[in-house]
């Protein structure tokens, strides 16, 4: 059953850590509070500003402690981080990050060459994580992320069963939500609609986010896809950065600009001044002037029948 069209949707900007991490340039600390600054002005209100990964493996991350310091002080606004194991949840909970996101790959080839570790330690991982959380008393909420749900350029198929059944060891291990990836650019819009309809099912609220690469260009076909099962929650990039290391020729994320149009288009309210948004990823242009960027509502702009923006939008 295809669930009505939602009439608001958030969108986690996440260009930030996945957007960062998987290209070449080192962006200054300034740039970056620009960077959330800029979004937190467009209307965006949930940001993933970096990883606590060592600096010498991401040296593009190296400053997320003071980022997410500086980003707490702007009002509303929920500040995420990625954390791939106990070390780096610890570092996440001094920082006070709202959320702290555990990846998982349901390839379990993928997850060793990634993280070292196979699914189910990553699992057992998370239940070391809860339990840290727990004993400090701390209110940062945990997310297990599932990617590869979709298959993988290591292994190739990815059973849906495991990838829900790994869901729900995250779930059991104390995660407070889950959510789901297409780390690769495999799914299509029948998959992620099956596949996300079954996870709602099992996680119901708890389920949190949608994440989908535009890799073969179904990113927002698959986001659709996603609402149709009832998901309301989706990551992006501006300027369509990011990737995986494990996807050669991967073009990277949904575009967080034209993932805003199209749910903006659609009748979605989702706070975004999308005028201000344009503006901020000519200066993401700007500071990432080396780098291949994508998206094309910045070539083309706002029809002339898209509906009003927010007071204050920008012309």
């Amino acid at each position: 059953m295809t669930a009505p069209i939602p009439r608001h949707a958030v969108i986690r900007e996440v260009g930030l850590r996945d957007g960062l991490q998987s290209i070449c340039t080192i962006l200054p600390t300034a740039s970056k509070q620009a960077w959330i600054r800029g979004a937190h002005a467009a209307g965006l209100r949930e940001l993933e500003v970096g990883s606590f990964v060592p600096a010498r493996l991401l040296p593009q991350l190296a400053d997320t402690a003071e980022l997410v310091a500086f980003a707490r002080t702007l009002p509303g606004l929920f500040v995420s981080v990625l954390v791939p194991n106990l070390r780096g949840a610890q570092d996440a909970l001094a920082s006070g990050a709202d959320l702290m996101i555990v990846p998982l790959s349901a390839s379990h080839a993928h997850s060793l060459a990634n993280l070292r570790k196979t699914p189910d330690e990553v699992v057992a991982e998370v239940a070391r994580i809860r339990a840290a959380r727990d004993a400090s008393g701390a209110k940062t909420l945990i997310e297990g992320g599932v990617g590869t749900a979709f298959g993988c350029t290591l292994q190739g198929h990815v059973d849906p069963d495991e990838v829900l059944r790994l869901m729900q060891a995250l779930l059991d291990a104390g995660a407070d939500r889950v959510s789901l990836a297409d780390t690769v650019g495999y799914a299509d819009p029948r998959m992620v609609r099956e596949l996300f309809a079954r996870a709602v099912e099992i996680a119901g609220e708890r389920f949190w986010c949608g994440h989908f690469h535009d890799t073969r260009g179904l990113g927002l076909a698959n986001v659709n896809a996603a609402l149709d099962a009832g998901v309301t929650r989706f990551d992006a990039c501006l300027a369509g950065i990011g990737g995986c290391p494990h996807a050669p020729g991967a073009s990277g994320n949904v575009a967080t600009e034209d993932l805003a149009y199209m749910l903006g288009s659609m009748g979605i309210d989702t706070g975004v001044d999308i005028g201000r948004l344009l503006a901020l990823r000519e200066d993401v242009a700007a500071w990432l002037k080396d780098e291949t960027l994508h998206g094309t509502l910045w070539r083309a702009g706002l029809p002339k029948t898209f509906p009003a923006q927010p007071a204050g939008a920008a012309a």
